[in-house]
């Protein structure tokens, strides 16, 4: 109100109202209309931002009283928990006490019991001897005043007689047992002080990973660690017995453990109860595997060991579907034919194509066969390259067909190699190995335009293993575990894997280690090798 006021005042004298000449001009009513208006504008939006500031504040305090409601309750409920653990805790400890004390009375009970029965032996048998030796030293001493000399002499022998037979001189003359019980004094010194040290189960420590005894072999990680050996603050040691262990993983493709484990997601495998576990069926499409575990004990569960990074090589590549013929359809890591229709088996068509295929097997010097490669695939060469090269090292991949296959290739060739019409194993730069079951079942190994034929039952999974040092490609029936073939070369250029599908599709599996078992079929090859030599 006084800014109001002040307002209308400069409003009548004219000055320093704030507002041009035609303003002053005009009505005082009109004028102070205005002024009035703008003041309740800017004020009204001052009180919007006030609401607004207020609101925002007011459910930010909300969601104080909240969160601090429910810690509040959180903590009513664990310490009600922790209380009712800690009675049971204490029964226990009680009834095992009351145990203990019963089977400890009753050892003494049962002792005492045994003694008091041989002491009351030996005082019935030794009131019996007594009274036996009184009655023989009463006889004795009646004897000496007889003066008849034959019965004189009768009485002397039953004397004696009486003497060897009597029970004074088998009695022993000791107690069979002591009146001690001594050996069955407690000693409670040490539980006692246990007790007084009774302190919370505090959480335990983190493992330590053995990673001499982590192992990487056929897709599995092994993985061993070292329990913590620390004391506790309070020297005792203790921090009670390890239930389990929790092991977490994840995938990286740097070594830089910090920068590597701060965003991962992480696998779990839980209720691990040795120091050791194996993580199977893993493919390692990645450059390491980050791996940490953690102890878990009746309180709960430890911080995590130190990561450590395993380093898992492996060839991973994906189906190149620039270069994948019109009527294949690359679907992740599956192929699958799916014919266009009519027009993709048109005569005419086809026939354009052979002659582009007759074209083009002699290019011209502005095109070279590079670039050839890099076409999509046409004709009747319904093909699909990987997407990586190799141009050293051993590698391993496998290959699926789906049910309802009838023909398919598998092999590797020089990407420079292969025209858009060319077909795998019909070249110098292609080998390969082609299953169908159309018609009739048959395998064949192709290279250079010439088929071996293979007399073995049709696999359904064909492992591929190719050392590009050594020259070495070989076909294997997974499941049987059965060489199918393999090819001796020297490879010049880098290659790619290569496919060809017709009727039906397949599946691949990279990202996997060359497995174990390739070591039989390599040394059982190269023996093969030397002796054709």
């Amino acid at each position: 109100m006084q800014l109001l006021h002040t307002l209308i005042l400069k409003l009548l004298t004219g000055r320093g109202c704030g507002l041009t000449s035609s303003c002053v001009l005009r009505p005082p009513s009109v004028c102070l209309c205005l002024s009035v208006s703008q003041v309740m504008d800017a004020q009204k939006e001052a009180l919007h931002r006030i609401i607004s500031t207020l609101a925002n504040k007011n459910e930010e305090l909300q969601n104080f009283l909240e969160m601090v409601d429910s810690t509040l309750t959180g903590l009513q409920e664990e310490s009600c928990k922790v209380v009712s653990e800690l009675e049971a805790e204490l029964d226990q400890l009680r009834c095992a006490l009351e145990e203990k004390g019963m089977e400890l009375r009753d050892i003494i009970t049962e002792e005492k019991q045994r003694k008091e029965a041989e002491l009351q032996r030996q005082l019935s048998e030794g009131k019996f001897a007594l009274l036996s030796c009184e009655e023989l030293l009463e006889f004795a001493n009646q004897t000496l005043s007889i003066t008849n000399e034959e019965e004189f002499l009768t009485a002397a022998k039953q004397i004696k007689e009486r003497v060897t037979m009597a029970p004074a001189f088998r009695l022993t003359t000791r107690p069979m047992v002591s009146d001690n019980m001594s050996q069955f004094t407690v000693d409670f010194s040490l539980e006692r002080a246990g007790l007084q040290r009774l302190h919370f189960l505090p959480v335990p420590r983190a493992p330590e990973i053995d990673v001499s005894s982590c192992v990487v072999r056929d897709n599995a990680i092994t993985v061993a660690w070292h329990p913590s050996n620390e004391v506790d603050s309070s020297g005792d040691g203790g921090v009670g017995p390890i239930e389990c262990y929790e092991l977490e993983y994840s995938k990286a493709n740097c070594d830089n453990l910090l920068r590597t484990t701060g965003g991962a997601c992480w696998e779990k495998v839980s209720d691990i109860r040795e120091t050791a576990v194996t993580i199977s069926g893993l493919k390692f499409d990645s450059r390491f595997v980050i791996v940490r575990v953690r102890a878990r004990n009746k309180a709960a569960a430890g911080e995590f060991s130190e990561p450590v990074a395993v380093e898992t090589t492996a060839f991973n590549f994906g189906f190149d579907a620039a270069t994948a013929h019109i009527e294949l359809k690359v679907h992740g890591d599956m192929v699958t034919w799916e014919p266009q229709g009519v027009k993709g088996h048109d005569p005419r068509l086809r026939g354009k194509e052979n002659k582009s295929s007759s074209r083009s097997a002699t290019p011209s010097p502005s095109k070279t066969a590079g670039s050839r490669g890099r076409d999509r695939f046409a004709g009747e060469s319904y093909t699909v390259l990987g997407n990586q090269e190799m141009n050293g090292g051993r590698h391993y991949w496998e290959l699926c067909p789906l049910s309802d296959w009838k023909s398919y290739s598998v092999g590797v060739a020089y990407r420079a190699s292969l025209g858009r019409f060319d077909q795998l194993g019909k070249s110098t730069g292609s080998w390969c190995l082609h299953a169908s079951q159309w018609l009739q079942s048959s395998m064949a190994a192709k290279h250079n335009n010439r088929a071996k034929a293979l007399d073995w039952p049709l696999p359904q999974r064909i492992g591929i293993y190719c050392d590009y040092e050594n020259g070495d490609l070989l076909f294997i029936d997974v499941d049987r575990l059965r060489l199918l073939h393999a090819f001796r070369a020297k490879f010049s250029q880098p290659l790619v894997p290569a496919f060809t599908v017709w009727c039906g599709g397949i599946t691949i599996a990279t990202g996997l280690q060359v497995p174990s078992f390739m070591g039989n079929f390599l040394s059982t090859n190269r023996s093969l090798s030397s002796l054709s030599q």
